[in-house]
């Protein structure tokens, strides 16, 4: 490990970044340097400007990718160089908004009964009925599932928040089913790593988005781009549509700011469906009488 590397994860670790947050700062810095075969704090805005021009030009990444990578470029010269950092010169890129992909509550089913293995099923019954993220479900523990007040336990969430979700009775059930097939319970992590599930650490978010992506397949929808995200998003829209209001919603799902949980209005389609089309209004002739009238 270079001194230079060390001491960005010293800083980022002193300020209590996320894990997922440190690996991506730090392999964007490495790709920095790489890129230009050259030690980062030998290089200046210049570079930086080239490294923004070719994210764009040469590897085609999306904009929110891009200004990920300047947010690890800007806490490397601010925070670990101790330089300036010039926003007009290094603008971040104007957000893309696109909306997500949403299953109907029967694709859904189609999905969870398309799972290959009772593991893979219900993983992907807790990601729905819970709406967490892939890395909050794979690292529930046991003690986490509170069947007396039928809560969910969340622990350090994004932003290292915890919060509360339901329980569906449903899922219970199942994750009373899922506990009595067990051979060796679990201790501490509700879903073990290994294909045994006897590891002492839980499972890696990539066998949630390998469940999502085989059950997609088998269950005809892997057109939809189905991955452990979209079940978050059909929870929450499935929420709305049964009548739940966005500040619940905008707990359930940890949300920051409730403008961020608005996106489900433009998915609803109790709400979209809710509004006509100024077309409706009009007092149209049928066919053919505008050419008659001539």
């Amino acid at each position: 490990m270079t001194h230079l590397r060390q001491i960005m994860l010293e800083e980022l670790e002193r300020r209590n970044y996320a894990p997922s947050t440190i690996r991506a700062y730090i392999r964007t810095v490495e790709h920095f340097a790489r890129h230009f075969h050259c030690a980062p704090d030998k290089l200046g805005p210049g570079h930086i400007r080239q490294y923004q021009a070719a994210m764009f030009r040469t590897w085609k990444l999306a904009p929110n990718t891009v200004t990920q990578r300047l947010a690890a470029l800007r806490f490397l010269y601010i925070q670990v160089l101790k330089r300036g950092w010039s926003v007009a010169e290094t603008p971040y890129p104007k957000k893309v908004l696109h909306l997500p992909e949403i299953l109907s509550q029967q694709e859904v089913a189609r999905l969870i009964d398309a799972t290959e293995t009772p593991f893979q099923r219900i993983l992907l019954m807790t990601l729905y009925a819970t709406g967490a993220r892939r890395a909050e479900v794979a690292r529930l523990k046991v003690t986490d599932i509170d069947s007396q007040r039928m809560v969910v336990h969340i622990r350090g969430g994004k932003g290292r928040k915890d919060r509360d979700v339901m329980l569906s009775p449903a899922l219970l059930e199942a994750l009373r089913s899922y506990w009595r097939g067990l051979r060796h319970k679990p201790t501490e992590w509700l879903f073990p790593g290994n294909r045994w599930h006897t590891s002492s650490r839980p499972v890696t978010t990539k066998v949630l988005w390998t469940a999502c992506q085989q059950a997609a397949h088998r269950a005809g929808l892997e057109h939809k781009h189905i991955h452990p995200h979209t079940l978050r998003h059909c929870f929450a829209t499935h929420l709305l549509e049964a009548g739940a209001d966005l500040r619940t919603i905008q707990i359930l799902l940890g949300h920051r700011d409730l403008e961020e949980t608005t996106i489900y209005l433009h998915l609803s389609r109790k709400h979209l469906s809710a509004t006509a089309s100024p077309l409706d209004m009009l007092r149209l002739g049928t066919p053919g009488d505008a050419l008659r009238s001539v």
